[in-house]
Order: C-alpha cells, then structure tokens, then sequence
C-alpha cells in the first residue's frame, strides 16, 4: 500500500544525503552524478528495502572544473550514516502527518512515533564503498542485477508439488525451501505497481544537466554523451525470425496499425479473447 511512497522518501533520502556531504567544500564542493535505484528484496526473497546509489568520481563546481574526489571513499560512513537517519526520519513523520502514509491496522499513531523516535536512536546502516576505476562495470553490475527480478530462474533448483528449493548463497551454494505459497507470497511482495519510478539519476546525471555532463566529459577527456538508436520491434523479431516482419500475402513489410490495450477497470474497455494488449499489424 505505502510501496511507491516509502520507495520514492528512500531514494530522495539517499540522494539528498549524498548531496549534503559532497556540497561540503572540504570534499567536493558540488553535486555528483547519481544512479539511485530501490530495491526490496534480500537473497531469501524476504523484505529488504534499500537503495544502491552509484556515483560519479567528482564533480563539476561553480567555476565549471572537474573537482574529483580525495581519496578512497566519497565521504565517511558515520556523517552519511547519522544524516540519512535524520533525513529519513522527518520524511516519515511529513508523510504521516499529510496523511500520506498508511499505518497497520493495529498500530496507533503513537505507536508510531515511538517507533520512528526509537529508530532515531539506534545505528543505521549505510555502507560505501571504495572509489571504482572502471565505472562501465559498475553500470553493468547494477544493470543486471536490476534486470534479473529478485529472483533468477537458474536459481530455483527444484519444484515439486508443495514446495520450492532455492540458492539464497552469495558466493557459495546455500539452499534454502519454502512452501509453494510463501514463495509466491515473498515474490510478489516485490511487484512494483504500476508507474512506480524505481530508478533515478540526479545531478550530472540528471536529464536537465546534460551540457554539464558533456563539459565534465571534456574535462575528462571523454566524448559526448552518446544515446542509442531506438531499437523497433522489427528489428529484435529480424534477428530471431526474420520470416515474421513480411506479410505472408503480398511480401510488404509489417508495420503497427493499432496496439489493442489489455483489460482496463477504469474504461471498461476489454481486448479481444485471449489477447493481452495486441499489437495489430498492417502494411504499407
């Protein structure tokens, strides 16, 4: 119920922290580039929100310089640790008292006080890592891991009637098995809904701060922001059947008429039988 709203305080949170730190003049003195993306799960497949937060190795100040960052580690963990705690915290009591958030059943609003006051003063945890020197395989790292869901199947070892076996290791072989409907429970906690923005880009990597980007590129010695040519269906179907792009009928190639939406509550509007949002093809 509170996915998308604890999803989004969590990603602000992150990266306002992050932002705190590196503004100080003692560091950066600027705002980095930031790749935020949230994620829920842990290798049990239970509950486990956080945020992995990849940042570039500087900055592009006022005077328009690259300001890298000193040393190893972008900023300290016990200043990132006690400021997210403080972020995180007012964010959750702002919402609350909005009306945003949506308590448990058989929590009070004082219930609920006590717990933030509570976590207020206890350790949290924030890890950071050591500077990286290739940033592409940082990106790949997180784009994989992004793409994979909370679970890949090649980790899913045995299914029977009752119950399902799965590696929940990191680096070696653990099995762990649970019952057939915990396992779809513990999944599908971790469906986003829909138009939930789960990955975020923020400072120089934000869509606004592209010139910047491409000073700072230069600055560096790099090229310009390049984008890839948008990839159209007939070009992903060439590659696998590329008999299926050409009308059986006339030779003409297929192109797109009309997309048939799947069933939708609000307009009442349903697909043709055993349709899930058609793509209708027609030709030139």
């Amino acid at each position: 119920m509170n996915f998308k709203l604890l999803a989004g305080i969590l990603l602000i949170c992150s990266r306002d922290t992050i932002f705190t730190l590196c503004l100080n003049p003692k560091r950066l003195g600027a705002k980095p580039g930031i790749i935020a993306a949230f994620h829920s799960w842990m290798k049990t497949q239970a509950i486990h929100p956080h945020a992995h937060c990849l940042v570039s190795g500087g900055a592009l100040n006022e005077a328009g310089e690259w300001a890298p960052v000193k040393g190893l580690y972008l900023f300290p963990f016990e200043a990132a640790r006690d400021i997210f705690r403080g972020k995180m915290n007012d964010a959750l009591k702002k919402a609350f008292e909005k009306g945003e958030l949506v308590l448990p059943p058989d929590m009070s609003s004082q219930q609920f006080i006590n717990l933030l006051n509570k976590l207020g003063r206890k350790k949290w945890n924030v890890k950071i890592l050591k500077k990286y020197r290739h940033g592409n395989g940082v990106a790949t790292y997180l784009a994989r891991y992004l793409r994979g869901g909370p679970i890949s199947n090649y980790r899913i070892k045995k299914v029977t009637e009752t119950h399902v076996v799965f590696d929940c290791g990191r680096e070696k072989l653990k099995l762990m098995t649970l019952p057939i409907d915990e396992f779809i429970e513990r999944f599908l906690y971790h469906v986003p809904p829909p138009h939930a923005v789960l990955v975020r880009s923020y400072g120089l990597y934000a869509q606004t701060k592209k010139d910047n980007l491409n000073i700072a590129r230069r600055a560096l010695g790099q090229d310009r922001v390049g984008f890839p040519r948008k990839v159209i269906w007939q070009d992903v179907i060439k590659k696998t059947a590329p008999d299926k792009t050409i009308c059986p009928t006339c030779g003409k190639p297929l192109i797109v008429t009309r997309v048939i939406p799947p069933f939708c509550r609000e307009t009442k509007i349903n697909s043709p039988p055993g349709t899930h949002g058609m793509i209708i093809c027609g030709l030139h």
